[in-house]
């Protein structure tokens, strides 16, 4: 019953210091009552081998390491035959990483309990046992650094239930997790060798006062980049449209700023403030990447319409960089000034194709507009006078009888030499 006991014991008080609150892990590292506990259940049996302190220490520390090996032995193999039944693997990777911890956990507990059976002088005895402390704090560090981004990894899979993990924005959180988890140990550790952290916390917040106003831009361009990875309005190799900026391709998402390709392979970084706070069209958003054009043909008034429709209908059919589905459209828009103006509703495999689409369907319906006698019209204005005021109606008979008077004149020298 004393070995169940103090199996019990161990096990009780490793998870009290995981699961107290801040008062709590204080008050438990700061007292020897957990101490106390273990060695008032092992002490009896000690005492039957051995009355020195040296060697009641020793033993204390043996038995606690016997203890923790068939402790987390005889755990996790009844943790072990559960998982082996579910059909995912987190829950035994989970497993696996947990181990270590909670063997050191019950190992350090023995360790200061042999510590306080041991004749050492106080100083000593409380700077061997936060250090012992201060590891264990670190161990369980690597455990839940290592089991967040196991976990994120795994969220980030589940892409129809958790939009907001993706694979882009794992690496994010991860970060933010590790920040958390360092930040929560110092704190720990902290508790562990009894410092105040009221200067350090008022310091912190001077110093993230300061910080904040002399990096301002900094700051803005960062959290809008945190927002448009978690919010995803694009995803690098998308072509999108900017105010100012036009038409590129998406080359790089930083935390700072983001790169775009232009047509003309000109690279602009644009600061994530100004997208954050920018419309942005992204052309290869949607369902798919495909791209819907629109291509817009005038032709005479008098054009036979339908002959107009089928022609463009065919053209759009025959070209082989048009999508089939969804098949391409002929749409009759407007009775514009001096045309009737159509529009070919046509779509590409991705956006950067539509340059190289338009420029063959342009040509090949210039061609069959052409073939087909069928007029394109250009602009043009008539202008018809209906009268002219009497100054220049005088001035224009002047001129018209001076034109006659030469004209007669010259017939009659024209007569004389022959």
């Amino acid at each position: 019953m004393t070995f169940f006991h103090s199996v019990a014991t161990l096990i009780t008080t490793a998870f009290v210091i995981l699961l107290s609150s801040r008062q709590g892990i204080a008050e438990t590292i700061s007292t020897a009552a957990i101490n106390e506990n273990i060695t008032n259940t092992l002490l009896p049996a000690i005492n039957i081998i051995s009355e020195n302190r040296w060697i009641q220490g020793t033993l204390m520390i043996l038995i606690t390491f016997i203890i923790a090996s068939l402790t987390t032995w005889l755990l996790f193999k009844i943790i072990g035959s559960i998982t082996r039944r579910t059909n995912f693997m987190l829950d035994d990777k989970i497993a696996s990483l947990l181990r270590p911890p909670l063997y050191y956990t019950l190992v350090v507990l023995g360790i200061n309990a042999g510590l306080d059976l041991m004749p050492l002088s106080d100083n000593v005895r409380i700077l061997s046992q936060r250090i012992f402390q201060t590891l264990n704090i670190l161990v369980w560090l690597i455990f839940l650094i290592r089991m967040c981004t196991l976990v994120l990894t795994r969220i980030s899979g589940l892409k129809h239930k958790y939009a907001f993990i993706q694979h882009r924005t794992v690496t994010l959180f991860d970060n933010l997790a590790k920040i958390i988890i360092f930040g929560a140990g110092i704190y720990f550790v902290f508790i562990i060798w009894n410092i105040d952290m009221t200067a350090w916390l008022a310091s912190a917040g001077i110093a993230g006062i300061a910080i904040g106003f002399a990096a301002k831009d900094t700051l803005s361009n960062l959290f809008s980049g945190v927002f448009i990875i978690a919010d995803a309005p694009y995803k690098v190799g998308d072509y999108v449209v900017l105010d100012n900026i036009g038409r590129g391709k998406v080359t790089n998402i930083g935390l700072r700023s983001t790169r775009i390709l232009t047509r003309d392979d000109i690279e602009v970084t644009v600061p994530n403030s100004i997208i954050g706070n920018s419309t942005i069209i992204n052309q290869s958003g949607g369902p798919n990447e495909k791209m819907r054009v629109r291509l817009k043909i005038g032709v005479a008034y008098g054009s036979d319409v339908e002959k107009v429709s089928k022609s463009l209908q065919k053209v759009a059919e025959e070209e082989p960089q048009v999508c089939r589905i969804p098949a391409p459209r002929v749409r009759f828009r407007l009775f514009g000034p001096s045309s009737l103006d159509f529009e070919l509703l046509f779509w590409v495999d991705h956006p950067e194709h539509r340059g190289r689409v338009l420029d063959a369907l342009n040509t090949k319906v210039y061609k069959m507009l052409n073939t087909e006698n069928i007029e394109i019209p250009y602009a043009k204005q008539d202008i018809y006078i209906k009268g002219l005021p009497r100054q220049l109606t005088g001035i224009t008979g002047d001129r018209n009888e001076n034109s006659n008077d030469q004209t007669t004149e010259a017939k009659k020298q024209a007569k004389s030499f022959s």
